[in-house]
């Protein structure tokens, strides 16, 4: 069994990942209103891993004999100045579960919880991921500027983005 300190902790991330969702509903919702489809897909498909993310979190706490609780969410941010504001909010977001996940594996370092640093050997490489991946389009978007053909191709592109759990 996980000590109170640390289900208390998972607890909070599983509800920080279901208010990641919603930020990336947000920013979907955005996106379909400015007529991106593409870009709302990609969007959509990111809510759809972090509300994976969270059920890893939800049945890790269960199997360490912990009470899943879920707390209210803040309103994430709604109003988007670009598509480029939209993805460096999108940057911003993913390095604070980027810390929040530092924080976790610290603490199970200290607790001598090697279950939970398992458990969170996942999560840290994932971070790595979705950094490298709001990183690479931010610069595509740099690089497209003003240019409307790109922003067509882009959309195009981020379109095609399947959810596939585990990934």
């Amino acid at each position: 069994m996980a000590s109170e300190k640390m289900l208390k902790a998972l607890n909070e991330q599983l509800n920080f990942e279901y208010e990641s969702a919603n930020y990336y509903l947000a920013m979907g919702a955005y996106c379909a209103d400015e007529d991106f489809e593409g870009i709302e897909n990609f969007f959509m498909v990111q809510a759809d891993e972090e509300r994976f993310h969270a059920r890893k979190f939800y049945d890790y706490i269960n199997d360490r004999d912990g009470r899943v609780k879920i707390s209210s969410m803040e309103e994430p941010k709604n109003e988007f100045s670009s598509i480029k504001d939209a993805f460096e909010t999108a940057l911003a977001h993913e390095k604070k579960v980027t810390e929040r996940i530092n924080n976790l594996m610290k603490l199970a370092h200290e607790e001598n919880d090697y279950a939970t640093i398992s458990f969170l050997n996942w999560f840290v490489d994932e971070q790595v991921e979705e950094e490298a991946t709001m990183k690479t389009i931010i610069a595509k978007l740099e690089r497209i500027g003003d240019s409307p053909q790109g922003l067509f191709m882009l959309n195009k592109e981020l379109g095609s983005r399947t959810f596939t759990p585990g990934e």
